[in-house]
């Protein structure tokens, strides 16, 4: 039996012919074109998928079912998703509507949970039971595994791990709130704070890495310069880590997973990245006994959510 996992996106629909064990067989993707109304974003979405059953020779009765990952908050019981903001969804019957076009079992749940799924399934979780994956981004997207199922708390809205507040009364969220784990440790904030110690250090290769274009500066460029020997960089990657790490330790602390995985392009750093928060997770989490949590790297990268959203259904 394959699976179909969807990862719907506010920029793009990606799709995915998986199997059992969580092996990407193919994998498609079209224009979100989110600006119009849902019913012509689903059937594009249900187009996309009889399109990678065409092209892979696959029959309806080798399906076994189809899951969604959406933005948002979603009532994967009901097969609603309640609100996404990235695609102006409110109250939509997902599931309702993609059985139209391809009548098989459908599921739905959130991206970020589905690629924590996949991740768990096929990639650096995949020989642990409870795990929490956190994808630095332009926020902080987390999913927590337990027992191998998603935990996404009583009401479907639980994991938002990048909106626990580090600094109380600190910098403003976009959520509303202020201090979030997120304004200090996503890649966004890293960005951040490498324009303004540029700004206040011209002769740093902060600047000259980018020929003196502010704008130009990305989350690899902090790293490139630290390594580099820059001590304006390697200031703001010390703190950058201190942020990164005192949230990684709320985790652990309330959760105690057997592993943590790092994703989003900054996992790219590997080693680099690790080693501090290693450092910081030995330090500062609770447990005296010989096991504890362990840090990775993502392995899967987008395929992550397609993984995950197809083994909804497994």
């Amino acid at each position: 039996m394959y699976y179909i996992g969807v990862d719907l996106g506010g920029t793009k629909i990606a799709a995915g012919l998986v199997t059992k064990e969580g092996k990407l067989i193919n994998k498609k993707s079209i224009p979100t074109l989110r600006q119009r109304n849902y019913q012509e974003i689903i059937k594009d979405m249900g187009n996309l998928c009889l399109d990678l059953i065409k092209e892979n020779n696959v029959s309806l009765e080798d399906l076994h079912s189809i899951g969604v990952g959406s933005p948002g908050l979603p009532d994967p019981e009901n097969g609603i998703l309640v609100y996404s903001n990235n695609l102006n969804f409110k109250n939509v019957p997902l599931c309702k509507e993609l059985q139209q076009y391809i009548n098989i079992p459908i599921y739905l749940e959130n991206d970020a949970n589905c690629a924590a799924l996949g991740e768990a399934v096929a990639g650096a979780a995949k020989e642990y039971n409870s795990s929490v994956t956190v994808t630095l981004g332009t926020g902080i997207g987390g999913g927590i595994i337990i027992d191998g199922k998603i935990y996404s708390g009583s009401f479907n809205a639980g994991g938002e791990i990048g909106h626990h507040v580090i600094v109380v009364d600190g910098e403003q969220c976009t959520c509303g709130r202020k201090g979030c784990w997120e304004v200090y440790a996503s890649a966004t904030a890293l960005i951040r704070e490498s324009k303004i110690a540029a700004i206040r250090h011209p002769e740093s290769q902060l600047n000259s890495m980018v020929n003196g274009e502010i704008n130009r500066i990305n989350a690899k460029t902090p790293f490139d310069a630290a390594q580099n020997g820059d001590k304006v960089a390697s200031e703001v990657i010390d703190n950058y880590f201190k942020y990164l790490g005192a949230g990684i330790v709320n985790m652990v602390n309330i959760l105690q997973p057997e592993v943590v995985i790092i994703g989003g392009g900054i996992s790219g750093q590997g080693e680099y990245l690790l080693k501090p928060l290693r450092d910081i997770l030995d330090r500062d989490a609770y447990g005296l006994g010989p096991a504890k949590t362990k840090l990775k790297v993502a392995e899967l990268g987008n395929d992550a959510g397609i993984i995950g959203a197809a083994m909804l259904g497994k």
